[in-house]
């Protein structure tokens, strides 16, 4: 952003070098200021003596026609160099000749409201062979559009460096190049504001972001004022000429009531009850120029604009009174800022509207489009201003809410600590329960039936014997089991088999073992893996204490229905029709199918659990 204001600087610092660097007029350059004129309005023709400049407004009271001017003067001799024309300010059409012959035609001189060639200065280049010795004679044609400062200012011809690189570069810098540095330089500061009135939205109410319209209205003033003054390059406009005339008054009266609301927001007042018939009345105060401005055009009375205009420059001086008072009352930087850019902005279109819409002078270009700089940087300033602070408050909000974060994780990770203990220690005590729970079941039960064969008195010292070991196996079985991750069945079954392979060998009972390499299945966690281990076990017991068998097998392999786990041992048999209720149970409990088929000299129970 400084990088772009410092070559806008640079480029209006080397505009206003240039015109100071004009020279005064050689001695040798003509000011062709007497002469004669025919003039056409209305049908009715007159000649009579000329005296440049002429304002074709002032002269004819702004109804259109043409004029064919006359200019006489004379040289000592034949010029030995090219010369040159500068032309001040001519049209709206025209053509130029000199000693009858045609130097050039700018616009059609026959169509009324066409291009409007008025409004950059005229260079034209004059062959040294077509001026003479003695009288010589200028003829420039003029079609007059009402409305468009047509006329004539004063010719100066002479050596052509002289005429082209002090008279017309000056000019040229001033009213050409300068419009369009100007227009260029409003349009970047209204896109800015205007991105800045989109992107700094407030979203934290309900409803619709609300945005600053500050940042709106000073984007609506540039682009206004870009389009007013890049007019002045324009030769021919996009818009027919009264069209592209009222457009150019709305503009105009949309870049002061703009810069109004402007100023109401940047003092606070948008919001007070007090002004807000501030702003219907500048509404209408502005927009009446607009249809002063198309009367004028079509009845080709400029009275009706100039008039209207008047009223507009007088309602914007009380209102700059009443803000520089406010301003003095309550000073702060941007106010004095904008301030001081009214101030000089309004003595320089006050004096604008006396030269262009009142005086006779013509030639004189608007002052306003330059001072009107001050005024757009003075926005600029501003809202990169308020950008600044709105950034700066940004920074503090987030840094607030970064410490506020930090403390909140700060004070999450302290809750999760004491929640993750919380739930170690319920893990601890579940599994504490659990283990009680599998003794009472497990171990329990065989103890209790142990009790009970003693005070029957009716069982004998093997079966309490067996019943009692049948605990201390179960026991040592949980024990293993702890040490278990879950879904190793291949360590269940090897941990089976070492502690209970020493009572096999105790009654007589064979061992085969055939299970394969078993990959863990996750489904089995450490509770289903318990109710595995009882199932099996219990089978196991079952052969040991009602079989009579003399071999077991235990087999165990996956299936293309996931695990299988078979216990066989070729004992009496048993009655089928129902299996035994503990094995149902513990099938159902990990959801296991159970199928125990039993003849004499073959028993077996068969586990199928799914994958």
């Amino acid at each position: 952003m400084r990088a772009m204001l410092r070559w806008v600087f640079l480029a209006f610092v080397a505009l206003w070098g240039g015109l100071a660097a004009a020279a005064a007029p050689d001695a040798a350059l003509l000011a062709l200021r007497e002469g004669t004129v025919v003039s056409t309005v209305d049908g009715h023709t007159r000649e009579e003596a000329a005296m440049l400049p002429y304002h074709w407004d002032r002269m004819h009271k702004g109804r259109p026609g043409e004029a064919r001017f006359t200019l006489p003067f004379s040289l000592a001799e034949t010029p030995g160099e090219p010369w040159g024309l500068f032309i001040p300010r001519v049209g709206s059409a025209f053509d130029v000749a000199l000693n009858g012959h045609v130097l050039q035609t700018y616009g059609d001189l026959a169509r009324p409201n066409g291009a409007d060639y008025a409004k950059a200065p005229v260079y034209l280049p004059i062959p040294a062979h077509l001026l003479r010795p003695g009288e010589n004679l200028l003829q420039i044609r003029i079609r007059a559009d009402s409305g468009r400062r047509a006329g004539l200012a004063v010719p100066t011809i002479g050596p052509a460096e002289p005429v082209r690189g002090s008279l017309f570069a000056s000019a040229y810098a001033w009213r050409f190049t300068g419009s369009v540095l100007l227009s260029a330089f409003s349009i970047v500061v209204g896109a800015i504001s205007l991105a800045l009135w989109f992107t700094q939205a407030d979203t934290t109410g309900a409803g619709p972001p609300r945005r600053e319209h500050l940042y709106l209205w000073a984007a609506l003033a540039e682009f206004c004022w870009a389009l007013r003054v890049a007019d002045g390059a324009i030769r021919e406009p996009p818009l027919p000429w009264v069209a592209w005339g009222v457009l150019m008054a709305a503009c105009y009266s949309g870049w002061a009531r703009s810069c109004i609301m402007f100023c109401q927001h940047l003092a606070g007042w948008h919001d007070r009850p007090g002004t807000q018939w501030l702003r219907r009345a500048a509404a209408v105060i502005f927009t009446m120029p607009v249809l002063a401005c198309y009367v004028a055009l079509t009845r080709a009375e400029p009275l009706w604009l100039t008039a209207w205009l008047a009223l507009e420059i007088a309602v914007v001086t009380a209102y700059v009174l009443f803000f520089v008072g406010a301003t003095l009352r309550r000073p702060t930087a941007p106010r004095m800022l904008v301030a001081s850019a009214l101030v000089l902005t309004l003595v320089v279109a006050a004096r604008d509207w006396f030269v262009i819409r009142v005086s006779d002078a013509y030639g004189d270009t608007t002052w306003v489009r330059y001072t009107s700089l001050f005024f757009g940087m003075a926005l600029l300033g501003i809202v990169l201003m308020r950008f600044r602070e709105a950034s700066a408050q940004s920074r503090d909000l987030l840094r607030t809410l970064a410490a506020r974060v930090a403390d909140r994780e700060r004070e999450l990770a302290s809750v999760y600590g004491h929640l993750e203990q919380a739930a170690r220690e319920q893990e601890r005590t579940r599994e504490r329960e659990r283990i009680l729970r599998d003794m009472h079941d497990g171990v329990g039960s065989h103890i209790n039936s142990a009790i009970r064969q003693l005070q029957s008195g009716q069982a004998s010292q093997p079966e309490v014997l067996r019943t009692l070991r049948d605990s201390l196996d179960q026991l040592k079985l949980s024990i293993d089991a702890i040490q278990l991750p879950p879904g190793d069945v291949q360590g269940l079954l090897a941990g089976l088999r070492y502690r209970l392979e020493p009572r096999f060998a105790g009654a007589g009972l064979g061992l085969e073992w055939a299970v394969d390499e078993l990959p863990a299945l996750p489904r089995l966690d450490a509770p289903l893996m318990r109710q595995l281990q009882f199932l099996l076990f219990e089978a196991v017991s079952n052969v040991l204490q009602h079989a009579q068998a003399r071999l077991l097998r235990i087999e165990a392999s996956m299936a293309s229905a996931g695990l299988r786990i078979r216990v066989i041992d070729d004992g009496v048999g048993f009655d089928t029709a129902r299996v035994p209720r503990a094995l149902a149970l513990r099938a159902e409990a990990i959801g296991a199918a159970i199928d125990v088929q039993s003849r004499p000299g073959r028993t077996v129970v068969q586990v199928d659990f799914g994958g």
